[in-house]
């Protein structure tokens, strides 16, 4: 159990899901909370294994069955002693399990009860199935990545699921906690919804939209690969290099470093901007991807190399700040952000099923955890918890 950062001593059930309920979890875990996952007997997942899913890091585990009585008051009897639940089903299916707000704020009025869904808990798609590409395809994000000609690019499922659907039921529950601590507050739902979240990231662009400032079609504006100055460029080895040269200066600096200043084609004359790409990716692609990060080094040209995943650990900036760390053999990001008078940080790797049911039946005073809760005999099942 977490014993230090800022939500120390916030207790939070978290009913086993996949995707953001986990990483949303797992962030009020990193905060410090007592985060508690209730795992389905044989539960399965689309990330990775027990061992290595880190999204489980800095939580306890006990498998509850509920569809039996006993896991149904085994939960109610935590949810009676926690700040904070968590369920990603879609709607109505936790209140036909018997664990819905509505029963749940009757034994607990100050609970903060967190659903996250893709459609939402309301609208006419929020019965149907979905994942994080179809969610983000209908707020218009999707449709802003990749180049002029061709589909647009999937972004992992960073930009629906963290970005757009965990991160907002994170606001929302210590918005809501806050809420609930005041004097006169009171527990309440917090309708976590991806594509609420993921349309309310595109708020800047569409402003800019509608003061004529962004065309609405992909790689003709400043920001979505348009400009030639925002971008990415091919090295002579294979790898690219990254270009955020927006403002006067740093584009000066970078056509400096770059070494064309001369000859390039004027900025600020869009009907310029495919000979200056060209003349930008030509000179690029001259060196490699080594020799231009060491000459952009110390610049403020606003240039950096594009690392995989296995590179971003050594360099030299994160690992310096110790952006991720290495826990129980797994590298790892760190807790983010930082805190100066309540510091964060990993107490314990990836929590398997159910192998805490006895110290949290301890911790928690919940006595019937050993009776309805033990070890998940059938490990992860190859069949998924239904999608968002």
């Amino acid at each position: 159990m977490t014993a230090a950062g800022p939500l120390a001593g916030v207790r939070v059930v978290e009913l086993a899901g996949i995707g953001p309920g986990p990483f949303a979890a797992m962030t009020l875990a990193d905060l410090g909370a007592d985060v508690v996952r209730v795992d389905r007997p044989g539960g399965g997942s689309l990330a990775a294994s027990p061992p290595h899913d880190v999204t489980n890091r800095s939580k306890r585990s006990v498998v509850l069955d509920l569809k039996q009585p006993s896991g149904v008051e085994a939960v109610l009897s935590l949810a009676e002693r926690a700040d904070v639940l968590i369920e990603g089903f879609r709607p109505g299916v936790a209140e036909r399990l018997g664990v819905g707000p509505e029963v749940c704020l009757v034994r607990n009025p100050r609970l903060v009860y967190g659903r996250m869904t893709g459609w939402g808990q309301e609208g006419p798609l929020a019965q149907r199935a979905g994942h994080d590409l179809v969610y983000i395809a209908v707020t218009g994000a999707l449709g802003m990545t990749g180049a002029a000609e061709g589909p647009p690019v999937a972004p992992a499922n960073l930009l629906g699921d963290y970005a757009g659907g965990a991160l907002y039921l994170v606001i929302g529950v210590l918005a809501a906690l806050r809420h609930a601590g005041l004097p006169g507050g009171a527990g309440q739902v917090v309708d976590a919804a991806i594509v609420d979240g993921t349309s309310h990231l595109t708020a800047m662009i569409q402003g800019m939209l509608a003061a004529g400032g962004w065309q609405d079609r992909r790689a003709a504006n400043l920001l979505d690969g348009g400009c030639p100055f925002y971008g990415t460029y091919a090295t002579s080895d294979g790898g690219f290099m990254a270009v955020g040269a927006l403002e006067r200066p740093f584009y000066e600096e970078f056509m400096r470093v770059l070494g064309i200043e001369e000859e390039a084609p004027l900025r600020d004359d869009p009907a310029s901007w495919g000979a200056l790409r060209e003349a930008i990716a030509a000179r690029f692609a001259s060196r490699t991807r080594q020799e231009w990060t060491d000459l952009f080094q110390g610049s403020d040209a606003c240039v950096a190399p594009v690392l995989s995943l296995t590179e971003a650990p050594e360099h030299p900036h994160l690992a310096a700040r110790g952006t991720f760390i290495r826990y129980g053999g797994i590298t790892q990001p760190a807790p983010a952000p930082r805190f100066s008078a309540t510091p964060t940080g990993v107490s314990s790797g990836p929590a398997r099923p159910g192998a805490h049911t006895a110290e949290i039946a301890r911790d928690w005073d919940v006595p019937s955890l050993t009776a309805a809760g033990a070890a998940d005999p059938g490990g992860p099942s190859s069949v998924p918890p239904s999608a968002r």
